[in-house]
């Protein structure tokens, strides 16, 4: 489309052309007459005697080739990643060294919506739109670590519904489940669950996790205390420890661990979960890339392959809010270079 100080539109262009061609005229003086430049006249002219009519509308600007164009196998690459993994822009990036602009256009390109549109679980497109939550990070490792329990639902031996389906996982639920343990609603079994203690650091998303048997106050100090231990060996000392109003966590023995450590306690606000922000994303990093990331056969297996999860979020996984760095690049002492 031609700008509105243009003096040729497509049907100015067609006389100057049919001046030029048709009646002879010299281009200078058909330039002159149609107020443009020689070499725009000669243009038009030439569209004339090789189109007609047709060549007198505005071409494409594109380029008729790009050399450094990404190729079509990184883009569907980066889409692959996209709808299997559920990334974003910079964790692709990172992952196959492309720009993080590059990959935000090539997800633009083809159609993907953003990650706040659609269902983490089943990449369906979901109409609520997640609320955007202010960012806050402590300057150093310790000076703050997030702490929070999470429950996941055992896995019955021989695979439960995400494997053989709703039927087949409920015979195989009701056939390996604990027998000392009753069922709390009539027809569906209760395996029980896996409780898993977390304690990630506020500036380098560091984690420390433990799958255990529960969340008495005994076993939530117990992990406290070897999480402490943990993050000491690899010279981070800790300052604070946020936690949610859990009984365990308001319990004394913890709060005496805490005050011999000389640690301060900080609590979430009630009913508001996005207070302990980040280790409620460790939570959902978790379950999309260890806990329902593949279909496991029996409990055992998913706890196998808990400690392998766990090195590659600290080692080896790039973290979007670390400029693809991974947790471990963040913490001062991790090799112990400096002791």
């Amino acid at each position: 489309m031609s700008h509105r100080n243009s003096p040729l539109s497509p049907t100015g262009r067609l006389r100057l052309a049919r001046c030029v061609v048709d009646d002879r005229w010299p281009l200078r003086r058909a330039a002159d007459r149609f107020n443009v430049s020689v070499t725009t006249a000669k243009r038009w002219a030439d569209r004339y005697r090789d189109h007609g009519p047709a060549g007198m509308g505005d071409r494409s600007s594109r380029p008729r080739s790009c050399p450094h164009r990404t190729s079509r196998r990184r883009e569907r690459r980066v889409v692959g990643l996209r709808v299997s993994r559920r990334w974003g822009p910079a964790r692709i990036g990172y992952h196959l060294g492309l720009n993080v602009s590059t990959v935000h256009r090539i997800l633009t390109r083809y159609g993907c919506l953003r990650l706040s549109w659609i269902d983490p679980a089943t990449g369906a497109p979901v109409r609520a739109r997640r609320r955007e939550i202010r960012r806050y990070e402590h300057q150093a490792p310790g000076d703050l670590i997030h702490v929070d329990i999470k429950k996941l639902g055992r896995i019955p031996d021989g695979g439960g519904h995400r494997v053989h389906g709703r039927a087949q996982g409920t015979r195989n639920s009701s056939a390996h489940r604990e027998p000392g343990r009753t069922r709390k609603v009539a027809g569906r079994p209760n395996l029980g669950y896996a409780y898993l203690h977390h304690a990630v650091d506020d500036h380098s998303r560091y984690a420390y996790s433990e799958i255990l048997a529960d969340e008495k106050k005994e076993t939530a100090t117990a992990f406290m205390t070897r999480a402490l231990a943990h993050f000491a060996s690899i010279g981070v000392t800790t300052a604070r420890v946020m936690t949610d109003n859990g009984s365990c966590y308001r319990s004394r023995i913890f709060r005496d661990l805490l005050h011999d450590n000389k640690i301060k306690h900080k609590w979430t606000r009630p009913y508001r979960p996005q207070t302990n922000g980040k280790v409620e994303r460790f939570n959902r990093t978790l379950q999309e890339e260890w806990a329902y990331a593949r279909p496991y056969l029996s409990e055992t297996e998913r706890v196998a392959a808990f400690p392998e999860f766990l090195r590659i979020y600290n080692h080896e996984r790039g973290h979007t809010a670390l400029r693809g760095n991974s947790p471990a690049d963040h913490v001062p002492n991790l090799s112990g270079q400096y002791i």
